[in-house]
């Protein structure tokens, strides 16, 4: 049987691996919504309220699942890592303390208005609340990522008694490398959101679907997409940079890089041997690796003999890392294939088509695989250099975690297949509806029967 230690492991990574899942979408959703609602104020053009009110359902379905799967994820701070509280709940406490009082009550109070309020409230009064919803979900990541942040790189701190102090709240919000996680993020969310627009309106027009509102969203999913991959390359190599200062076993295991050497080579593929400390079926590009890091052909990588008993697992580092990288480029390469083609012939052929819809959720791919980098790449700290997962971990026995985990699991699985058959339906009911007035388009998302309004 796995002992404590590790069943905790894999249950918080059960737990965050699914809940980041759904934040990841609403982000930039919600910058999403504001657009169409905005441009529907502008222009009084129907498409964009049928656009709104298709992608406000999902959003609202997207947000309950992720504010559920998070409640959970909290719990375990004190179910199976207590000592992470006792040693920096301090800080933790204060900066998850902000991320509700300044991002959730914003989301869930607005939220209301947007599905409620349509026929309620002014036009600017709901499309305001359409931005605050935006603006809540962008002030969530915030303070989630400063605190992962600071959790990387802390600073603005002192210990006392083997417990973390504040002393320099700005240095512990903005550490070293809270820019660079937070910008990552933020576009990783922007593409996942893209994606997955395109993904779903390319699905309804293979359907059938030969309404205006399909092809707009594809557009404008696939315009945002377009922009956003370049920029996401550029902000990756800015975060490697900073990674490579502050973190520079995570940068060697990320690169599979055993001795420190000039002029490393890029791996476009290996095998990692933990063991042996070497790498076998080596596919790579000479010097590539010192070249992208330090902008030096012939730059120095510290390679993981330097940081013995303190680097993370080689292999999961290596392996998570080219998955996101090769899916970025994937991203980048489709998003501006596509738009290319639909500038040229103003529609895609049926093949793109299917590929969008393959990949309407490949951003959580890409998103997942970033965060195994970032989160196995920390180890064996918890919070780098004052408290590791082993200090952290609680003592109950290992049965009480097995029972948790499985009922997790079993949960997560059941709620991932309804959500997405239930986006799927949606969008296949949106395909049998028919073209209808402004006047019907700005009623209620959620329709609730007066009787139960009054009471």
């Amino acid at each position: 049987m796995l002992e404590t230690l590790m069943l905790s492991r894999i249950q918080f990574a059960a737990n965050i691996s699914f809940h980041i899942l759904f934040p990841t979408i609403t982000i930039a959703l919600s910058w999403f919504l504001f657009y169409f609602k905005l441009r529907f104020d502008q222009t009084s053009d129907p498409v964009w309220m049928r656009a709104y009110r298709f992608w406000v359902k999902i959003f609202a379905l997207t947000f309950a699942i992720g504010v559920v799967t998070g409640i959970t994820m909290s719990f375990q701070f004190g179910t199976n890592w207590p000592k992470f509280m006792e040693t920096v709940g301090n800080i933790a406490g204060p900066l998850l303390g902000y991320e509700v009082l300044t991002a959730f009550f914003l989301e869930a109070g607005f939220l209301g208005i947007m599905l409620f309020g349509m026929n309620r409230v002014s036009a600017r009064i709901h499309t305001l609340s359409t931005l605050i919803v935006a603006i809540g979900t962008s002030l969530s990541a915030f303070w989630i990522l400063a605190l992962n942040s600071w959790m990387q790189t802390p600073q603005g701190h002192e210990m006392r008694d083997g417990v973390a102090f504040p002393v320099d709240w700005f240095a512990i919000i903005f550490n070293p490398s809270f820019p660079y996680r937070l910008s990552h993020m933020l576009v990783a969310s922007g593409l996942t959101a893209a994606f997955l627009v395109a993904g779903i309106s390319a699905y309804r027009l293979l359907k059938g679907d030969d309404k205006k509102a399909p092809k707009l969203t594809l557009k404008i999913a696939l315009t945002v997409a377009a922009i956003l991959a370049p920029v996401q390359i550029f902000l990756g190599d800015m975060h490697g940079l900073n990674t490579l200062e502050h973190q520079p076993q995570k940068i060697a295991a990320m690169e599979g890089v055993w001795h420190t050497e000039k002029g490393a080579p890029l791996l476009l593929f290996a095998i990692p041997d933990e063991e042996q400390k070497t790498n076998h079926f080596e596919v790579a590009i000479p010097k590539m690796a010192s070249f992208i890091l330090t902008h030096d052909l012939n730059g120095e990588i510290k390679g993981l003999n330097e940081f013995e008993g303190n680097h993370p697992p080689v292999a999961p580092v290596f392996f998570a890392f080219r998955i996101m990288v090769g899916l970025g480029m994937l991203m980048f390469a489709i998003s501006w294939l596509s738009r290319f083609i639909l500038w040229r012939k103003k529609e895609l052929p049926s093949w793109l088509l299917k590929s969008l819809v393959a990949m309407s959720f490949s951003g959580w791919v890409a998103t997942l695989a970033g965060w195994y980098v970032t989160e196995i790449g920390r180890q064996p700290w918890l919070v780098t250099g004052i408290l590791t997962i082993k200090e952290a971990a609680t003592d109950i026995a290992p049965e009480n975690v097995g029972i948790t985990l499985t009922l997790y699991l079993v949960l997560y699985v059941v709620i991932m297949v309804a959500y997405l058959h239930t986006i799927f339906t949606m969008a296949g009911r949106a395909i049998e509806i028919e073209e209808i007035s402004i006047d019907e388009q700005v009623k209620p998302v959620v329709n609730i029967p007066n009787k139960v309004i009054e009471e």
